[in-house]
């Protein structure tokens, strides 16, 4: 097995990390490596807040549903779709004047733009997590960023035609070795399909996620005293919960705000 293959088999998430800042040279690497991500057209419909000022990191931990990891992790990237610096650019060098001059009117930006600018920050922010991981940097994915929309675009002066895509902190981890209960993911042939689309019943999801439902068992946190499914686990912790409504309620606003 190759070294890279490796490194992504063996990643996980670290949640806990060693007071040591990140060395500026890892910090170089981590920022060169995200900027050769793909992007579409090579247009980098993306930006990366690096949040240091202490204030605003304890708040972002509280409007994170109060993860103190946040506030103390030694390096914290917020990545942001981000076509606000193209909308400027048109306008600025005369794009937009010239268009109008041959009856092409001005388009502001969409849907369409919006979920370019997403991909292109996701995968900016994925390609930065496995650059973290081989120089033995940990990381930890923060999907309630999403949340508290409005508290979050005061907080880091958010314009129109930029919009949070996720939220990643970093650090040497305290505890590097292999997790007690690793991950387990579904079979490759509930995942990959081929041509069509392939809708999922009972049986098949049952398959799919059984070894993650042994392994919830094992662990003895399934709901109804452990005789629930990974259905029930999963439908009552998250799918219902107060959290989700949140995030479905700030993402709404995150669209509105960018389509105004």
């Amino acid at each position: 097995m190759n070294h890279t293959i490796d490194l992504l088999m063996n990643r996980r998430t670290h949640r806990s990390f060693k007071k040591e800042p990140i060395r500026a040279e890892h910090r170089e690497l981590m920022q060169k490596a995200t900027l050769r991500a793909p992007t579409a057209g090579n247009m980098m419909f993306y930006s990366v807040i690096e949040v240091t000022d202490q204030q605003k990191l304890d708040k972002l931990a509280l409007l994170c549903d109060n993860q103190g990891m946040i506030a103390t992790a030694p390096l914290v990237w917020l990545f942001l779709s981000d076509v606000r610096k193209w909308v400027n650019y048109y306008k600025e060098s005369g794009s937009v004047e010239k268009g109008e001059s041959q009856n092409i009117p001005w388009r502001a930006p969409g849907a369409g733009d919006l979920l370019l600018a997403m991909s292109d920050a996701l995968i900016a922010a994925q390609t930065a997590v496995i650059a973290a991981e081989s120089l033995g940097i940990g990381s930890c994915y923060i999907g309630d960023i999403l949340e508290q929309h409005e508290q979050i675009v005061e907080l880091f002066e958010l314009p129109q035609y930029t919009a949070v895509a996720t939220l990643v902190i970093f650090g040497y981890p305290k505890n590097p070795a292999p997790l007690a209960y690793p991950a387990v993911r579904c079979p490759i042939d509930s995942i990959f399909m081929e041509n069509s689309y392939t809708e999922a019943h009972l049986s098949d999801l049952e398959r799919a996620f059984g070894l993650q439902e042994q392994r919830l068992k094992k662990q003895g946190i399934l709901p109804f005293e452990n005789t629930g499914t990974i259905s029930d686990y999963y439908y009552f912790k998250k799918h219902t919960s107060d959290f989700m409504e949140e995030m479905n309620r700030s993402s709404q606003a995150i669209i509105d705000h960018w389509l105004a």
